[in-house]
């Protein structure tokens, strides 16, 4: 593992950092900035953000982040300079000036292993590893990487932790571990699934889809790249993520052969708006993958054109390595055409941008391809390809072996770190057990107290239910007593009030032989009034027959009779509507008691809260269920504001209590309603479909 910096760079940088690390300890500035206050941190926090805004100049972020540096260093809590120092030195990484990097990093680590901040000590190793990537130093990319996913396994963080071995994956599989590469991939997918992390699920299977295709597996390849696209549509900020997808799927169906079908792919790819504007290296890339695959068919009309514009492109923005691909392309469309000089030029540019960006993957083909443009000199392009295979093959297998030994090393620090947790829990075991011990007493004891009071209100409850079911009872035979007087007086006015006046009636028809004039006036009149009065006894004879006939129901007169006085006490002017198909007395005590106590407790909230003038009461049934409705003009509250009272709160407890539900909708000068859903029985209903209404006072 070494570092890419020059050596008089390193000396002069760090000599400058200690130099400001002692000008910070300067007694006079340390006095200044002894007790950190709120806008110390916040000038801090503000240095760092503008340093890693990549919107502005790089003159002007290296000036804040020196400036959040020298007042980072001053602060007095290790663990705040730990976490200072660990974003400035990701704002150098993000600047790419690696000497800045190295020296904070350094710094960020040692105080972060100072006070023990585990995450933030992943963070620094995550950060060290980023920086070993840039400079393409896999083996020390990987340890650092590895360390700290292992710091984020720990801590349980899983999001993290899969992020992680993502990265190791892709570092494996730049240096061709393909199997290890796909290891740690489906291990991190393990790890984000079940977090719905969409993005790096999207990574996971792309890099999967990348594997499968190198190792000529096209088939599962296509399957993993379809399987990113399904995790990428789930994704709100996509990029241009699903042009490189379907690039990558145009890669492999080029590797099966399937030409017509790459170039299918890399159509839909080119046809996004902006692409080139956006990403010209990728542009290139596509068009440059496009022009080849139509050579491939033989195609060749406008085919140089393009090759040469993706050339054109990568050579404006210095992209040697895609030179290095553009040069091959064109070197197999001229010896194609048996342009062998043509062929010659652009195969010598390729293999020579080929090694300026150790791009050893295109070198390889190009000194494959070198002999048949240049025969001539064939023995020394495949003695080179040898020579060049055989290394790459060698330093892969030592990669491989440094990447197993980072692993072992890894799991031996991790197995003493378990020794020493295991005995920290043994510790923690028993000092966890006697509390449990104390705490069970604490339990039992307050689970007999609870025991008592529940004992207690259910006896409360059962003698609530047999005093409504007493009065109830009372009620009935009140009622009784009404029909019968009512039968009785019925009787009384048929069989002897009408009979007699039917007696009278006659005698009167007897008299009327009496021929003079007078007589005759008078017993017209008295014979017609005693026939309205016959008819009018008829009439009264027989609506109190049919009164004594009608059903009464009880529970149904309870609450009239509650509703009555709650007029007469509040001057409240109630409607009661109820439905008379329903055999209210078949419903059990339980029910019928909190029925009449919800209906109770919703008067009291309107006659002491609502504050209104009028007030409906509705009994409805539907499939099964029983639908209690208060609806009131009042005043009205702001229910997300308003605090449930005692009296809301009864209702709750006595809803669940039954099995049902409750809602309350309520505005501000508009009213307030409450809708109560209980659950009865069918047997209590019989078929009819007449409902009555009644308006109190």
């Amino acid at each position: 593992m070494t570092d890419p910096t020059k050596p008089t760079t390193r000396k002069s940088v760090s000599f400058l950092l200690v130099f400001l690390f002692f000008l910070g300890c300067n007694p006079a500035v340390k006095d200044k900035d002894s007790t950190p206050n709120q806008a110390v941190l916040d000038s801090i926090s503000q240095w760092v953000a503008t340093g890693k805004n990549s919107y502005l100049t790089k003159k002007a972020r290296e000036k804040n982040l020196e400036k959040a540096y020298r007042s980072a260093v001053n602060l007095q809590s290790d663990s705040l300079k730990a976490r200072y120092l660990s974003e400035i030195s990701l704002g150098y990484l993000r600047l790419k000036d690696s000497a800045f990097f190295r020296t904070t990093n350094n710094m960020a680590l040692e105080w972060s292993e100072k006070t023990r901040d585990s995450n933030s000590i992943a963070n620094n190793h995550w950060d060290l590893a980023s920086f070993f990537k840039q400079h393409t130093e896999e083996d020390s990319a990987y340890y650092h990487y590895s360390k700290a996913q292992k710091i984020y396994s720990a801590l349980k963080d899983d999001y993290h932790s899969g992020r992680m071995l993502y990265s190791m994956a892709i570092v494996q599989s730049d240096i061709k571990d393909y199997t290890g590469s796909e290891i740690s991939t489906i291990k991190a997918i393990e790890l984000l699934k079940p977090l719905e992390k969409y993005k790096q699920l999207y990574n996971c299977y792309n890099n999967l889809g990348t594997l499968s295709n190198a190792l000529k597996e096209y088939d599962r390849a296509l399957a993993y790249h379809n399987q990113a696209l399904s995790y990428l549509k789930k994704v709100k900020k996509k990029g241009h993520l699903e042009q490189v997808t379907e690039n990558n799927i145009g890669i492999v169906y080029e590797g099966l052969g399937q030409h017509q079908n790459a170039i299918a792919q890399f159509k839909m790819v080119l046809a996004s708006e902006d692409l080139r504007k956006n990403d010209p290296r990728f542009y290139a890339k596509v068009l440059d993958n496009l022009a080849y695959n139509r050579f491939k068919l033989k195609d060749t009309l406008q085919v140089e054109t393009q090759l040469n514009t993706a050339l054109q492109i990568r050579d404006s923005l210095a992209d040697q390595s895609g030179k290095a691909v553009s040069h091959y392309n064109l070197a197999e469309y001229f010896l194609f055409k048996k342009d062998t000089l043509s062929a010659l030029k652009h195969a010598q540019e390729a293999k020579g941008f080929a090694l300026e960006s150790s791009n050893n993957k295109r070198l390889l083909k190009t000194l494959e391809l070198l002999p048949r443009v240049d025969p001539k000199n064939a023995v020394t392009y495949t003695q080179e390809y040898m020579a060049l295979n055989d290394s790459l093959l060698h330093e892969e297998r030592q990669n491989r072996n440094k990447f197993e030994r980072i692993r072992f090393e890894t799991d031996e620090v991790i197995e003493k770190n378990q020794l020493l947790a295991r005995q920290k829990q043994l510790f923690l075991g028993i000092a966890l057990g006697i509390f449990l011990l104390g705490v069970a007493v604490l339990v039992i004891i307050s689970q007999r107290i609870k025991n008592q009071r529940l004992k207690f209100k259910q006896r409360q409850q059962e003698t609530d239910r047999e005093i409504f079911n007493l009065m109830l009872a009372q009620s009935g035979k009140i009622e009784e007593g009404k029909q019968l007087e009512q039968k009785r007086v019925s009787q009384e006015l048929h069989d002897g009030i009408l009979g007699q006046m039917l007696g009278i009636r006659l005698v009167l028809s007897g008299l009327n032989n009496r021929t003079d004039e007078k007589a005759m006036v008078q017993r017209g009149e008295l014979i017609k009034k005693l026939q309205d009065v016959e008819e009018e006894v008829r009439t009264i004879s027989h609506e109190l027959n049919d009164a004594s006939y009608e059903k009464i129901h009880n529970f149904i007169h309870s609450i009239q009779d509650l509703i009555s006085t709650y007029e007469v006490s509040t001057g409240i002017k109630c409607q009661f509507d109820y439905d008379s198909a329903m055999d209210w007395d078949q419903l059990n005590g339980e029910l019928k008691i909190n029925i009449y106590r919800i209906v109770q407790e919703s008067l009291q909230n309107g006659a002491k809260h609502a504050r209104c003038k009028n007030l409906s009461i509705h009994f409805k049934r539907s499939d099964g269920n029983l639908q209690i409705v208060v609806e009131d003009d009042g005043q009205g509250f702001d229910v997300r504001k308003g605090k449930a009272g005692i009296g809301l709160k009864n209702i709750d407890s006595r809803t669940k209590k039954m099995g049902g539900s409750w809602t309350i909708k309520s505005k501000i000068g508009i009213g307030t309603k409450l809708a109560v859903q209980l659950p009865i029985k069918k047997e209590s209903m019989k078929v009819d479909h007449n409902s009555k209404s009644q308006v109190m006072g």
